[in-house]
């Protein structure tokens, strides 16, 4: 059966779980949106169990110019409820997300949301480079996947080196924030505009 994205959305924003693993459990579960949570919840992707069941369907919208006003950033960030949304920290947060997307140009959210096939299509790529740089054939696959770790670090905004603090990942940032204040946070969507692009 066809599955509705906007189904894969709601699941998304219900647990928190990449896209591509949402589809798979709405699939599963032959598009029964609780069956699909239970899925999730079993194979152990579904976030902390007790945020999980919260849904995340208020929040922000921000915008972000860089100066020079040739790069400018939207984007969603959802929170459990309107007044966590309406704190400074989220707020701080939102923004310094923005600026975050405007300053590494992430593709993605997370490492969920690349397709299979688009990654199958990197690796082939990174495999290629290693046997003509003469690397031993045994050796590959662990290039590889060191490769496929450094590609996430590249163009998935959670896991990419915070702009503020190089030592952490953005979704140490984000766990923080969860810790704080007590609910399910998270950033649902952006877009980055560029002039030419």
């Amino acid at each position: 059966m066809g599955i509705d994205a906007n189904d894969v959305k709601k699941l998304r924003v219900k647990t928190g779980v990449g896209m591509m693993d949402c589809k798979r459990a709405l699939e599963e579960a032959n598009g029964d949106m609780d069956k699909a949570v239970e899925i999730l919840r079993k194979s152990g992707l579904a976030k902390a169990a007790k945020k999980s069941d919260r849904e995340a369907n208020q929040g922000l919208i921000m915008s972000y110019i860089h100066p020079g006003n040739q790069i400018g950033v939207l984007i969603e960030v959802n929170t459990e409820t309107d007044f966590v949304a309406k704190t400074e920290e989220v707020k701080n947060f939102t923004k310094n997300m923005a600026m975050q997307v405007a300053a590494a140009a992430p593709i993605c959210i997370q490492p969920d949301d690349i397709s299979e096939e688009d990654l199958e299509k990197e690796k082939v790529i990174f495999a290629s480079i290693a046997e003509k740089e003469g690397k031993p054939e045994k050796i590959i696959p662990k290039i590889v996947e060191g490769k496929v770790q450094k590609y996430y670090e590249e163009v998935c905004l959670l896991e990419q080196s915070y702009i503020k603090e190089n030592s952490r990942k953005v979704k140490d940032i984000l766990n923080d924030l969860v810790a704080k204040l007590g609910e399910n946070i998270i950033v649902n969507r952006f877009v980055r505009f560029k002039v030419g692009e």
